[in-house]
């Protein structure tokens, strides 16, 4: 200190009660209370401030001080149910903003509120001092307006029951609260922090969802669906969000601080889904994980065995932000879930089937041949996913025209730098539909995705590209998630696009490439009398098998045509990236006027067995040219091989505190030995994640028992998923009803 406190004190107006032996002296840290200089004028009037603390008196009997703080935060209180955090798997004080709680204070004495002063201090930290913020809570008779306030409503001897409502708008976050009396502060104890979360029930809250199963999905459900494969095999996966386990809203404030926006833009959605989304992804700010799709992932957990957020986020946590590996775009996006609905905000999974990359800004997705309509690698950029999952997340948008709040893309899997930072929206769902991309943020790359058309340029003898074909309905198909209240699946494309070939969807996509780096070329208009399409024959193909595929060649002329076509089969990631050329193939074929022709084409296990990689994905390009009119085709058909599921049958009585059994039965599909394959096993309610290895025989049919004591009663899920290098996505899921 520059200043002793002897002398400190002599220099106060108050230095006499030094001489009451009652009086003690302690310290207490500095708040915006005492800022600038301000000291209670009974007091001192020195406005000195002591490397940031100043002294604290506590005064004789007579004068008011506080002897406890009882924040009332059981779970099943009244303050936890009507703010629906009873859930929360924590003793602290969780409420929503723009609501009204309650807390107890034990005072030295009775209060007077005529004559007695009390106030409450709320501080919230973050990783800079300067960017803390600190609200001064003051007592009034009524609440009026949209802040800080409380009011007695009760009071018994000497303790005084308190409402307190914070405004709809306050940033979000973990407080410390101290109470000020004329006399003394309460310093903050970790065991009074407050924690402050959104609040969709309130109608002044930008998250505001007036639809209470809505609410009940979005924000309060804990587990959920993923959806994945292709459009033509639809596929999916349970995912624990887990957003009220024990630690995972300590674990999504971690997030956000270490996002380094100032706390005092926390009350803001669209702020927080920026952040979430950036630091969802490592890439650039050391985030919760790391993205791979290479198929290698000895140094870390393949994405595929994840089967929800809590061990991930628990991970980073305990690790201080250490990056876990590894993920892909359905586990970003399912942690994406699980932060937001902890920290309130309604959001859901959504996976989109054929998905476009655009890596230019187009709009359109492009596609490269050379003049033997073969297909140049390095040109090709642009990609189509077999499906990409990212969320939606609900709140109004004040800083757009009205019409573009409710539902807003956000995407926190790593593609494409937004403002310089590895982000993706939130991009109103209402403008995409239309087009309207020049509305923020990232409404372009989300249009591309969702509506983009697949053009394909040859290039010519002078070295230029002219188009050969354009595709209008491949991108953006059975845009899927959970339906509400219960597991059934729901398409919500025409949230995002308008019927697929309507004058409304055409406009929509003029409307959006006119915005794009490539103007004035967003369609071809070549007349074409051949068509070509390519369809699975029969069953879905598995994993292990043959897989059997028709080529549809129509002619709708009157004369007749002689077709040419090469067709390649590529092992590829789900992502559009290809890996390796498994099968090439040359054909003709001729057609009559009005003739449709199917070619089979079968490709062999013996030909892709050693190349397949994660998901087992597979594509197939077909390109051609009609000997008669010189019209080119070309087509490109992504399709996967199915995986066997994980077979899950409890034994035993359901009971909390009561130990039973899961039979976990799997089928090796593959006519190989799979050599340590990793069996991870976790419910929430039911047990805490579980990794058990295994070998498994060729084409052998195994079963693994799994014990466990659940400690939460009501309908749970049992989750298990099966990961080795030789197989992937092999997943299952069984649902217990705990008594």
């Amino acid at each position: 200190m520059s200043l002793g406190l002897e002398e400190y004190f002599i220099k106060s107006k108050q230095a006499e009660i030094l001489s009451d032996p009652k009086t003690t002296i302690s310290m207490c840290y500095r708040s915006e209370y005492y800022s600038e200089g301000r000291f209670p004028e009974r007091f001192c009037d020195v406005g000195q401030v002591f490397d940031n603390v100043v002294p604290q008196v506590v005064f004789p009997d007579g004068q008011l001080s506080v002897l406890s703080v009882e924040l009332l935060k059981s779970k099943t209180g009244q303050n936890r149910l009507e703010h629906h955090t009873d859930r929360y798997q924590s003793d602290n004080l969780i409420v929503r903003r723009g609501q009204s709680f309650q807390i107890w204070i034990e005072l030295s004495r009775a209060f007077n509120p005529n004559s007695d002063h009390l106030q409450l201090l709320l501080k919230q930290g973050s990783l800079h001092k300067s960017r803390d913020i600190v609200v001064t809570v003051p007592l009034v008779n009524e609440f009026q307006g949209n802040c800080w306030q409380a009011k007695i409503i009760g009071q018994n001897i000497s303790k005084i029951k308190l409402s307190v409502i914070s405004p709809p708008t306050a940033p979000i976050g973990q407080y410390e609260l101290s109470v000020i009396t004329g006399a003394s502060t309460f310093s903050p104890k970790p065991e009074n922090d407050i924690y402050l979360l959104f609040n969709p029930w309130c109608e002044d809250d930008s998250v505001f969802m007036d639809n209470e199963d809505e609410r009940n999905e979005y924000v309060l459900n804990d587990v959920g669906i993923i959806y994945n494969g292709t459009e033509n095999q639809i596929g999916f996966r349970t995912w624990n969000f887990g957003q009220f386990a024990d630690g995972i809203l300590e674990a999504c404030l971690f997030i956000l601080r270490k996002g380094q926006a100032p706390a005092s833009g926390w009350g803001d959605p669209i702020t927080i889904t920026r952040v979430v989304s950036a630091m969802v992804n490592t890439n650039d700010d050391q985030g919760v994980l790391t993205g791979k799709w290479s198929g290698d992932y000895a140094d870390g957990t393949a994405p595929t065995t994840w089967s929800g957020s809590v061990d991930i986020l628990k991970q980073y946590h305990r690790s201080k932000g250490t990056p876990v590996k590894y993920g892909q775009c359905w586990v970003f996006s399912g942690v994406t879930t699980t932060v937001l609905r902890c920290l309130g905000i309604p959001t859901r999974s959504v996976t989109n089937f054929s998905s476009a990359h655009d890596t230019d800004n187009s709009l359109t997705t492009d596609v490269y041949y050379d003049e033997n309509l073969r297909l140049i690698d390095n040109f090709n950029k642009d990609s189509i996913w077999n499906y990409h999952v990212w969320n939606d997340c609900w709140m109004a948008r004040p800083d757009l025209p009205p019409g573009m709040g409710g539902w807003q893309a956000v995407d926190a899997t790593p593609q494409e730098t937004s403002q310089g930072m590895y982000c993706c929206g939130p991009a109103p769902i209402a403008a995409i539909r239309d087009g309207l991309v020049y509305h923020k943020y990232d409404a372009p790359f989300v249009f591309a995705e969702v509506n983009s058309d697949r053009i394909f340029w040859q290039r010519q003898a002078n070295g230029t590209f002219a188009p050969i074909c354009c595709e209008k309905k491949t991108v953006g198909h059975h845009i899927s998630t959970k339906a509400v209240g219960s597991d059934r699946r729901e398409d919500i494309t025409h949230l995002y696009k308008h019927p697929e070939g309507s004058k409304e969807e055409r406009i929509a996509v003029e409307t959006a490439c006119r915005y794009g780096s490539k103007p004035n070329t967003y369609s071809c208009a070549v007349k074409n009398d051949v068509t070509l399409k390519i369809a699975l024959n029969g069953e879905e193909p598995q994993l292990g098998q043959d897989a059997h595929l028709s080529i549809i060649v129509s002619n709708g002329s009157s004369n007749k045509r002689s077709i040419f076509l090469y067709c390649q089969v590529a092992v590829m990631y789900y992502t559009g990236v290809q890996k390796g050329t498994v099968m090439k193939k040359d054909t003709s074929v001729d057609l009559q006027p009005h003739e449709v022709k199917a070619l089979e084409l079968t490709l062999p296990y013996d030909q892709y067995k050693d190349q397949i990689v994660d998901q087992a994905a597979l594509m197939l390009t077909v390109t051609g040219q009609v000997s008669e009119t010189k019209q080119v085709l070309a087509t490109i058909f992504n399709f996967r091989l199915c995986t066997p599921d994980l077979i899950i049958t409890p034994v035993g009585d359901a009971v909390v505190g009561r130990e039973m059994t899961a039979k976990i039965t799997f089928k090796n599909p593959l006519q190989r030995v799979l050599r340590n394959a990793a069996l991870h096993v976790e419910g929430l309610g039911l047990l805490t994640s579980e990794v058990i290895n295994i070998d498994v025989e060729s084409l052998a049919v195994i079963t693994v028992k799994v014990k466990f004591t659940p400690f939460l009663s009501g309908r749970r899920k049992l989750l298990a998923s099966l990961d080795c290098r030789q197989l992937r996505q092999v997943h299952g899921v069984a649902d217990i009803l705990i008594k």
